[in-house]
């Protein structure tokens, strides 16, 4: 008798699960892909604006504009306006890769907007309590009231770019209905599957932070805290280079969810931040400011703010490595060890 029929005096066999319904979601795809779209033009538009934006400033002071200290926000806006031009053009054809890599970007975007928050919740108090205190008989103070509604503006703003849409993106793409969806339509096997997203995120997190310590080099004349001195010029330089590769190669064996590529950001993040903890604990961080030629005007505004002089700058590396360690924990039950 052929296996696959069923003997009516045996006991049932067991047969393969049949796989769980679900709804489709392709027009939610697309929706959220021109969103995501949309999302991106709206920070590529924040490249050519922070030039111009320099470009005014330093036409107002005649001094020439200081575009190595805006290089690395214009890299940022430039890197996630194509990333997600990219991802929204693979949201709208339910491609896995983009549902993936639209999901670890909406959990990134929402836990940083969430730092965010807090970090401003501390900085626009005493920004505008600064403005305040510097009136003067030709330009009066802000008004108490005008300041309230100021920071509550500022707040909503805020609330709503970095938390309340990026909460709106990972639940639509943390849906089973959406992964289902995009498993159907795009039946290849691609990249993102090769690991668990957590530490495909963790992998790109630092595959990011590469070419942010490649252009250091240039934006920031290779300043970098060394065991309780500040290294620029070529030997900082050097630093960043091989802070890079370090990355780089962390990156690669998290990938292939090798454990040596866990234990080498574990030993290289201690090391990195005890010699920063070390450095901001003898320095000022506003000595490094200068050091990496930032406008003295800007220098003033961060001086006044008062949450970076002095051994602030220690603590508050101190506690925002923690979550980092945290998350460091989580993902290494996903690893083996190297055979």
């Amino acid at each position: 008798m052929p296996m696959n029929e069923q003997n009516p005096g045996a006991a049932p066999v067991e047969s393969t699960p049949l796989p769980m319904p679900y709804k489709d979601r392709s027009t939610g795809l697309i929706v959220f892909g021109i969103l995501t779209i949309l999302l991106g033009c709206l920070a590529g538009l924040f490249v050519p604006l922070m030039l111009f934006g320099q470009m005014a400033s330093a036409k107002a002071t005649g001094a020439p504009p200081p575009l190595s200290a805006i290089l690395p926000g214009m890299f940022i806006y430039g890197i996630l306006a194509v990333a997600l031009v990219w991802l929204g053009i693979g949201s709208t054809m339910a491609r896995r890769w983009a549902r993936a890599l639209l999901l670890i970007f909406s959990w990134s975007w929402l836990i940083t907007g969430l730092f965010v928050l807090v970090f401003m919740a501390f900085l626009i108090p005493k920004m505008l309590a600064n403005l305040s205190a510097s009136g003067t008989t030709g330009h009066p103070a802000m008004p108490a009231a005008a300041m309230v509604g100021m920071l509550v503006g500022m707040f909503l703003v805020f609330g709503v770019f970095f938390v309340i849409l990026p909460a709106v993106w990972t639940f639509f793409y943390n849906s089973r209905h959406v992964k289902a969806t995009c498993e159907t339509r795009d039946s290849v096997t691609r990249w993102t599957d090769a690991c668990p997203l957590p530490v495909l995120g963790f992998c790109l997190w630092l595959a990011f932070s590469v070419p942010m310590m490649l252009i250091m080099p240039i934006a920031g004349h290779g300043v970098m805290p060394f065991f309780g001195i500040f290294l620029s010029g070529v030997p900082g330089s050097m630093l960043c280079l091989a802070v890079a590769a370090i990355w780089s190669y962390a990156a690669w064996l998290l990938y292939k969810l090798d454990q040596r590529g866990w234990w080498l950001v574990l030993i290289a993040l201690c090391v990195f931040m005890a010699s920063a903890l070390l450095t901001f604990a003898r320095h000022d961080v506003l000595e490094m400011y200068r050091l990496m030629e930032y406008p003295e005007a800007q220098i003033e505004q961060i001086q006044k703010s008062g949450l970076l002089v002095g051994n602030r700058m220690m603590w508050l590396m101190a506690f925002s490595v923690l979550p980092f360690l945290g998350y460091l924990l989580f993902i290494r039950k996903f690893l083996r060890r190297k055979s």
